[in-house]
């Protein structure tokens, strides 16, 4: 059953200036309703691999013709990130080369009007609503929790070295947990997820403006992903942007 609230959407990555290749992924399903990013890690082409899992988990859950509702939506979101969890780990253990590899991911839902977030790891979700970019997920990093913890400041934060240290995985051994964020989407709002190689490159600022402007979704996800390269950048992009339209 397709959901009720109406949108649009594209997803675009790039493996930026520094990067060999690219271990992000991208997904949109107007069909279906759900939409995602993931950030791979590994290296040796295993955080493509790891990525990779996480979207085909999603799309083997999540089907256009599913009966829907919230409480089903929260439990094939914590079970996409548990499966993938699972499905990365058995794969590492019968490819010892790989051992290590994981990924962060975002993943979207809507149902009438409502929308479900699942949230691991320092890729992020922003909501620009009524001219506002709001950030509505949390990094997991240790320099998020010396932040919360009043140890250091936002800007320190920022150039901090170990600000890519990251605390929760898809693929960890102990098992992932996966923050649910939800809430009411009204028409006109756009839902940016992405990776770290934007957030990380381009301010929240510069993130608003962006998609503040007339033009199609498209176009914003490319102006985005310009705007990480002329930073310098120095890791992967990708960003999947969803427009609620009625």
């Amino acid at each position: 059953m397709k959901p009720d609230i109406h949108t649009s959407a594209c997803c675009s990555t790039d493996s930026g200036l520094v990067r060999s290749h690219n271990e992000d992924t991208c997904l949109v399903n107007n069909e279906a309703g759900f939409f995602l990013v993931a950030d791979g890690m590994g290296g040796a082409a295993a955080g493509e691999v790891a990525s990779a899992l996480f979207q085909k988990t999603a799309l083997e859950l999540f089907t256009p013709h599913q009966k829907r509702s919230p409480n089903v939506d929260k439990g094939l979101v914590l079970k996409c990130f548990q499966s993938a969890n699972a499905r990365i780990l058995s794969y590492a253990a019968e490819m010892p080369s790989h051992s290590g590899m994981g990924c962060t991911a975002e993943l979207i839902t809507f149902h009438k009007k409502h929308f479900i977030i699942g949230h691991v790891g320092d890729s992020r979700t922003y909501r620009l609503s009524n001219g506002k970019l709001t950030q509505l997920t949390k990094d997991h990093t240790l320099v998020q929790v010396q932040e919360d913890q009043g140890l250091i400041s936002r800007e320190q934060a920022k150039t901090h070295s170990m600000r890519n240290l990251i605390l929760r995985v898809v693929g960890s051994k102990d098992g992932v947990e996966a923050d649910l964020i939800h809430g009411t989407a009204v028409a006109g709002d756009i839902f940016l997820l992405c990776t770290d190689g934007l957030s990380g490159m381009v301010g929240d600022a510069q993130i608003q403006e962006i998609l503040m402007l007339d033009g199609p979704l498209t176009l914003k996800a490319t102006m985005l992903i310009d705007q990480a390269n002329c930073a310098g950048g120095k890791d992967n992009i990708t960003v999947t942007l969803i427009e609620v339209t009625s």
